[in-house]
């Protein structure tokens, strides 16, 4: 589990490609000694398990699966890649609840500056936007973020001057792809909402059959 909290903008050293997989090796001024083999890091928001590690670089093995749903098979050498290291419990959650699990790679379809803020305007699949709300969340390349705006098949986001610079986002340019996770509890609360998915879910009638409306 991450918060959406950048802790780094790691250097992409290598990407080997193993069929459908790959090998992924960031360096990263992260304490790497504090991170054993086995842990999650966010990488661009997907979770990925620490294989291998130096003083200065992290090695992640990558799904076909992490492949398939994220743009971690596009990077490039000498690419930065936001970084988060799991949540410990104890800690401030200042973002939000995010997976690591990446629902689906929007695009940038616009920016401008506003007032030395900057605002971007994303495309992603409408059946993922529907999970979207004005003021909500949503984890863009890791990031958590607040959403301004949204449409059938879209959405904006403010960013501030210290979440431009401090991040990828000041990289990104228009038609460029991003790893998009919307908020985990719109998921949940379709599941749990919808009885046609799932056998015995809650519905609208089985709430008032039991005195809650």
């Amino acid at each position: 589990m991450f918060t959406g909290l950048i802790e780094d903008t790691g250097r992409v050293a290598g990407f080997h490609r193993r069929s459908e997989a790959g090998i992924l090796v960031v360096e990263t001024t992260l304490p790497t000694a504090e991170i054993p083999i086995g842990d999650s890091v966010a990488v661009n928001g997907a979770c990925l398990t620490v294989t291998e590690k130096s003083s200065t670089a992290l090695t992640f093995d990558v799904s076909p699966e992490s492949m398939s749903r994220t743009t971690i098979g596009s990077v490039r050498n000498g690419s930065r890649v936001n970084l988060e290291r799991a949540l410990k419990l104890g800690d401030r959650l200042g973002g939000h609840i995010v997976s690591g699990h990446i629902d689906c790679v929007g695009q940038l379809s616009r920016s401008e500056e506003r007032s030395g803020n900057h605002q971007l305007h994303f495309t992603l699949p409408p059946e993922h936007a529907r999970y979207l709300v004005e003021k909500g969340s949503v984890t863009i390349d890791g990031i958590s973020l607040t959403v301004n705006a949204v449409t059938r098949d879209g959405f904006s986001v403010n960013i501030i001057p210290h979440t431009f610079v401090k991040t990828t986002l000041s990289q990104l340019k228009t038609g460029d792809r991003v790893n998009i996770e919307t908020d985990i509890i719109g998921k949940y609360v379709e599941r749990l909402t919808a009885p046609w998915k799932t056998e015995g879910g809650l519905s609208m009638k089985t709430l008032a059959e039991n005195g809650f409306l």
